[in-house]
């Protein structure tokens, strides 16, 4: 997994919105978001998909791309 590419996809997705309204969105704290985007920390499988589902795309195409 690519860190770096993991936090440019997450950031070019969240568009305008705000990590918090994300994080709220899938039922994670903001701060656990925030470390999405600065490659700190990569979600679990599960929260994944709830990102993938989030913004209408694929796990593979925010992870593994």
């Amino acid at each position: 997994m690519n860190t770096r590419k993991i936090r440019e996809n997450l950031i070019s997705l969240r568009g305008n919105r705000t990590q918090k309204e994300i994080a709220e969105a899938i039922g994670i704290c903001q701060s656990t978001y925030a470390m999405y985007e600065i490659g700190q920390r990569v979600p679990s499988d599960e929260n994944k998909k709830k990102l993938a589902d989030f913004f209408d795309t694929t796990v593979q195409a925010i992870f593994f791309d």
